[in-house]
């Protein structure tokens, strides 16, 4: 529900959306200065442990958002502030995220466990997109964003419940060294570090687009929040349908074939900036969401079968890094640059240099021959001992 509800509540309260993006920046520059250091912190404490505190300020901000609406008394800086907030939380999460999905499961598991991992968290898109249209289309945003709050700390109560195996943690509190442990692992790596460049100039794109453009265009042409809900939900199948395929799909080479579905992500932007019919653009986002759940699951794999255990968090915040660093500039400069050159001549950019990207990664050979691990799966003994 969140994206939707706080897409309209900085329309209603503001109309502006040059507005909107730098309120969506807000979350994204933190992430980007702080995730690095998420990586250490993931890699030295217990994994769970970070997401349940990344997850306890995440709720208190959308809580406080969430009053703040509903008494009628947000403005426009406190949003950004709270955003702020929650985008510094947010870099400790994703880093600690990655490195435990290995840390749970066996090595000869790994692609299903991230899989299954994405149809739990994509099956709720499409019912909270959904459902996030209609309540901020007759309740308003306040409510939406308050129920969102409330499922973080859902989440920080199952995630400390964990009980992990015990593992080695990082024992030196130099974190420069630790830092350059993590660069070395990260850029000895062709295959990594040029999909991770690919990615920053496509989630650029893509997050301008979709998250500052679209809800405009729904705004203006399609009947408002409902029917971007509705657009948004579909997304969420397609990226359910897409789990569903790599339950059972082992693509021996899987950035080859996880790039190669991404190269028609761009399809629902080409809608938006076309045909601007709610139908259209909500099968676009369907594919865009089998496409992008297919690269996923074969990206976080790739990550945690070629990557050491003891070093993936740190790796897995230099992907981050790099994949995000354009994002805010994205998001800030789409509201203007759709005001220079029109809303259709700037989603049409967008999707061409979305699709540029992802064709260039494509040429690099590193990319195409990376090849699976293959893991004799060891019932008997223990998850950890398994992906040593």
């Amino acid at each position: 529900m969140a994206p939707i509800a706080l897409a309209f509540a900085v329309l209603d309260l503001t109309g502006s959306k040059t507005d909107l993006g730098l309120v969506l920046t807000a979350n994204w520059v933190p992430q980007i200065i702080l995730v690095l250091f998420g990586g250490v912190f993931a890699d030295r404490l217990p994994r769970n442990l970070v997401m349940v505190g990344s997850n306890l300020v995440s709720g208190v901000g959308q809580a406080t958002i969430a009053l703040l609406l509903l008494t009628h008394h947000a403005e426009l800086w406190q949003l950004i502030a709270i955003q702020v907030v929650r985008g510094s939380a947010m870099a400790f999460f994703f880093p600690a995220s990655q490195g435990l999905v290995p840390e749970t499961v066996r090595a000869s598991l790994l692609q299903q466990a991230n899989a299954l991992l994405g149809m739990t968290k994509n099956g709720t898109v499409i019912l909270g997109a959904a459902l996030g249209g209609v309540l901020v289309a007759t309740a308003g945003s306040g409510w939406a964003l308050a129920f969102d709050g409330a499922t973080y700390i859902a989440s920080a109560a199952v995630l400390g419940a964990m009980h992990l195996p015990r593992a080695d943690r990082i024992e030196t509190p130099n974190v420069l060294c630790e830092l350059a442990q993590g660069w070395h692992e990260f850029s000895s790596r062709t295959w990594l570090w040029v999909i991770v460049a690919c990615a920053a100039v496509g989630n650029t794109v893509w997050m301008g687009a979709s998250q500052v453009l679209g809800p405009l265009v729904a705004k203006e042409y399609l009947g408002g929040a409902a029917s971007w809900g509705l657009i948004l939900a579909c997304q969420g199948v397609g990226l359910l349908v897409g789990g569903l395929l790599m339950l059972r799909f082992h693509p021996r080479r899987p950035l080859f074939v996880g790039m190669g579905f991404f190269t028609v992500a761009a399809l629902p932007i080409v809608f938006l900036a076309s045909l601007r019919s709610t139908p259209v653009i909500a099968f676009g986002y369907f594919v865009a969401g089998v496409s992008l759940e297919i690269f996923s699951v074969a990206w976080a794999t790739a990550l945690q079968e070629h990557v050491s255990l003891e070093r993936l968090s740190r790796v897995s915040a230099y992907d981050a890094l790099g994949s995000l660093v354009l994002v805010p500039i994205g998001l800030s400069l789409a509201g203007p640059v759709a005001d220079a050159i029109g809303l259709t001549e700037a989603l049409w950019l967008a999707a061409i240099l979305g699709t540029s990207s992802t064709l260039i990664g494509l040429t690099v050979r590193d990319v195409r021959d990376l090849r699976r691990r293959e893991v004799e799966p060891r019932v008997a003994e223990p998850a950890l001992e398994s992906v040593r």
